[in-house]
């Protein structure tokens, strides 16, 4: 009987200094060793590293610049690249940043450089990769060159997506595709005065999501700007520039809807304002839409309230 409780007292004690030995803030540095505690006078060499010693809700910092790995995140985590000095992440032949946590968990991804490396003979995948997490907020994050989309924000369930003063830029698939089979909800996609441009297309709203969009620049694109295809897919765009793409600059296909206020659309290569007879682009009456080759109209207005 005493030997049992002497196991049990043991057990109970490695669980707790296991548990104990996850901080709530850890640290990553270019010079720094994955063996070491992730302390600040003793940083971590990458994020892999620094996650497995931070505990959830926790946050990793970068001491200075550096290459710090891929990451597949798995728990509320808040990674952020150091102020003034941008942590990156190079990222061949697989995913930059991969988000597969709890549903309830919230991952922030702050001053990063995600790079897919698109002219080497291994290009990077997918620049975030969100698969399971309540929400992930990308605050001044730059993501760039990868084969695949820079942004793929498709969970099972619903979830919300927060872009910050962030550029998206050069994907094979596209800047930002925004969709979910979930049947209780919709994703909640919020952008402010972030630029999406040279990708095949810029912005996709697809099934089950609300993306709105304020301020910044959706341009140069082969494709469309912004598109919201489907039925169940909305966009509302203000105070934004929509130039420079080639198909289209704003598309609403597949029943699809977009609302606009005092947004710029112009040089577009295709059609400045696209509907394939079943979806709606309504306008608040305060856009300027010239300087395509088709302007295209808008297919309905919304009264001022």
């Amino acid at each position: 009987m005493k030997t049992t409780v002497l196991l049990i007292a043991l057990f109970s004690t490695l669980g707790a200094a296991s548990a104990s030995a996850q901080a709530t803030r850890t640290w990553i540095s270019g010079v720094g060793d994955d063996a070491n505690p992730c302390s600040r006078t003793a940083p971590c060499k990458t994020f892999a590293g620094a996650q497995s010693k931070t505990a959830a809700g926790g946050e990793i910092d970068a001491l200075d610049p550096g290459g710090f790995g891929t990451l597949t995140i798995t728990k509320a985590l808040t990674v952020d690249g150091g102020a003034g000095q941008v942590g990156a992440v190079l990222a061949a032949s697989t995913d930059g940043i991969t988000i597969n946590a709890g549903t309830s968990d919230r991952v922030i991804l702050r001053n990063l450089s995600i790079n897919g490396i698109s002219a080497s003979t291994s290009p990077g995948l997918i620049g975030v990769d969100f698969v399971q997490a309540a929400s992930l907020t990308l605050d001044n994050v730059v993501i760039m060159n990868f084969s695949q989309n820079c942004v793929s924000f498709q969970p099972a369930s619903r979830a919300t997506l927060v872009i910050l003063g962030s550029d998206i830029e050069n994907c094979g698939g596209g800047g930002l595709i925004s969709s979910t089979t979930s049947s209780t909800g919709v994703n909640r996609v919020n952008i402010v005065a972030s630029s999406f441009h040279r990708s095949s297309y810029g912005i996709m709203a697809g099934q089950n999501s609300d993306v709105a969009i304020i301020g910044g620049m959706v341009s140069n694109n082969s494709g469309a700007g912004l598109t919201a295809s489907g039925s169940t897919a909305q966009i509302t765009v203000q105070d934004a520039m929509v130039n420079n793409n080639q198909v289209a600059g704003i598309s609403a296909i597949q029943s699809g809807t977009v609302r606009m206020a005092n947004t710029s659309v112009s040089f577009t290569g295709g059609t400045g304002l696209s509907t394939d007879g079943t979806g709606q682009i309504l306008s608040w009456g305060n856009n300027y839409v010239a300087g395509n080759t088709t302007d295209g109209s808008p297919t309905g207005t919304i009264a001022p309230k």
